[in-house]
This record gives C-alpha cells, structure tokens and sequence, in this order.
C-alpha cells in the first residue's frame, strides 16, 4: 500500500455490533466515533462504511484513524453501543456473544507495525472494561500474547459458535465474568481481515454447510485465509467468509480468479485470497447440485481501497464519508 502525508499511521478498525434492525442507533454508534461528547469532531478520523444486515441484526462500522487516536475513537463508539444495545434483547441468525462483538485493529501500511496494534489492542481491551462496568473481553491475534491465537480459535474456545453459549463457563482475558446485558467482545490486531459473503440460491442449509467445509482453510484443497459459515439469509443460503491476509506470496496454483491483492507490514509479505476466486469456488460447489448463486457481497472494502478512501476522505475532511461513498466512488 503507498504511504501519503496523508495516510501515514492509519489503522482500521471494522467494528461489530450487534445492531442492525435500528439504523439511527448505529449511525449513533459511528457518530460517537466521529465527534467528541461535546459535539466537536476528531480530527483525522472518518467512518469509511457501515455495513447492516437485517437478518443477522449485526452492523460493520468500519472506522480509520491514526495508530496514536485509535483508541479514543474506538472506546467512544464502544462506550456509546453498550449503552444503547442489550443482548437480553438481540435477536439475529447469525453467531455473535457482545453488544460489541469484536474490535479488529489493522494496519493500513508498513508505517505501523504489529507491536503498535497489539499494544493498542489491548488498551481498548482494558479501556473498555474500565469505562463500561460490566463488559469482559477477550484477545486475538497479536494483542493475544504469547500464543497469539487465530480469532476463529479464540471464539471457539469462547463457545461463540454455540446457539445459546454459557456464559458462567467463560473465563475472560480482561474483565469479570461476561453479563448477560453486554456479553463478551472480541478485541484484537492482525492484518487485514475483508469480509466476502456468496449467497446460493437454496434454503438447504445442509447443502450450504457442505459447501462451506470445502473451501475453509482447515479443510484439505480449501483457500487459504477463508474461515466460512454457512446461515439462513433472506430466503436463501449465504456462505459467509472471513477472508484474512497470510504472510507470503500468493500461492501459485489458486490464480484462476484473478490475482490475489498484496501489501507488505513490517517489511513482510501479505496476500489475501480475491473476492473473485471465492465466488467461483462457491458456484463450482453449488453448480455441482444443480443450484446457482445470486451474487455476492463485500462488507467494507479491500485493504488496498480501504487505505485509498481513507487518504481520499481526510484529504477532504469528510468525517461522515459512508454518506458520500457512492457519490464520490461513482
């Protein structure tokens, strides 16, 4: 990714929250980001996207800042959802344990290394549970040292994935016991994770499991970086994957839907699978039992456009930027 004067030490978070039914009350939660109690904005911050989805009543803020005010900026969006979303109330398909579900902090260019978010991963963590009474949370990625486990992992471990986890056999990494009103949040660093949905035009969910089992990376011939579910959507079946970055170069033998999209942190190689060869994949799958797709959808943006609308947005002081994306992308 180019560095500008602009762009140097930007960091994304894709912020998840639990709320997607009630669209004022997420615009809220982005604006807490945006602007100070007072109503003065932050400089140097803009909202690139917000993300909702009726069905999962689940939202992606997607939010860009410097490595030095990220954590201001993400406590105060975080701060103002807990006070606004109660999970005894949440209803939605799709898996999720906190009123803010997960805080991912990436780098946006080599001007920002892994310590850096690691360390800032953390202080949210910390900040959170200091500032809302009651929240727990969790760590992933680089904030999880030493081990630094794999989100997927760490939800796993967390019973994320059940439809009704126990809270009582939860042991957080920050924070008392998860409650009931704000659940648990995932809260961590790694590079980039981009989030490509393919729905198939079914509603067997057996037949979306299956599909979504061969391209997990886990499985023998999947794709690398994709970690997959498969949940009702609308009608149909949405196979919905966390794309994540893998240090290296793009693997040779997987260039059949288009190059996979590269940038480098901390001097190191990154790739991530493209959005194109996911879609193929999954209609190759489905188109094996006679049922085709009905498109696919990207939450947010690629790293590399992620980077370029953030430096575009600033340069232009456009705090609010999900309200002038289609105008200015058009």
């Amino acid at each position: 990714m180019s560095s500008g004067s602009l762009g140097r030490q930007l960091v994304a978070c894709l912020l998840n929250v639990s709320e997607a039914r009630r669209k004022d009350l997420v615009d809220t939660v982005a604006k807490a980001a945006l602007y100070s109690t007072e109503g003065v904005r932050r400089e140097g911050t803009t909202v690139l996207n917000i993300f909702n989805d009726h069905d999962y009543n689940r939202s992606v803020i997607t939010i860009v800042a410097s490595i030095n005010s990220i954590r201001e900026v993400v406590l105060s969006a975080c701060e103002k959802a807990c006070g606004l979303i109660d999970m005894r109330a949440h209803m939605g398909v799709h898996p999720c344990m906190g009123a803010v579900d997960l805080i991912p902090i990436y780098p946006l260019g080599d001007e920002v290394g892994v310590e850096d978010c690691a360390k800032e991963a953390r202080a949210v963590a910390h900040g959170l549970t200091e500032r809302v009474p009651g929240t727990s949370a969790f760590l992933f990625g680089w904030a999880d040292s030493p081990l630094q486990r794999g989100l997927a992992q760490r939800r796993k471990e967390m019973g994320w994935f059940k439809k009704t986890p126990d809270l009582q056999d939860i042991r957080p990494d920050v924070g008392p016991q998860p409650q009931k009103r704000f659940g648990l949040t995932g809260v961590g660093a790694s590079p980039y994770v981009m989030n490509c949905n393919v729905t198939i035009d079914t509603q067997d969910i057996a037949m979306g499991r299956s599909i979504a089992t061969a391209i997990r990376e886990s499985t023998a011939g999947g794709l690398p970086g994709v970690q997959v579910l498969a949940l009702p959507h609308e009608g149909a079946v949405e196979i919905a994957c966390n794309v994540e970055s893998v240090k290296g170069n793009p693997p040779s033998h997987l260039t059949s839907g288009g190059p996979w999209p590269s940038f480098s942190i901390d001097g190191q190689p990154y790739c991530h699978a493209p959005a194109s060869l996911i879609t193929e994949r999954v209609a190759e799958l489905a188109g094996r039992q006679g049922v085709g797709t009905k498109g696919t959808a990207l939450v947010g943006f690629t790293p590399r456009e992620c980077r370029g609308l953030a430096e575009l947005a600033l340069s232009q002081g456009i705090a609010e930027f999900w309200k002038e994306q289609r105008r200015i992308r058009m």
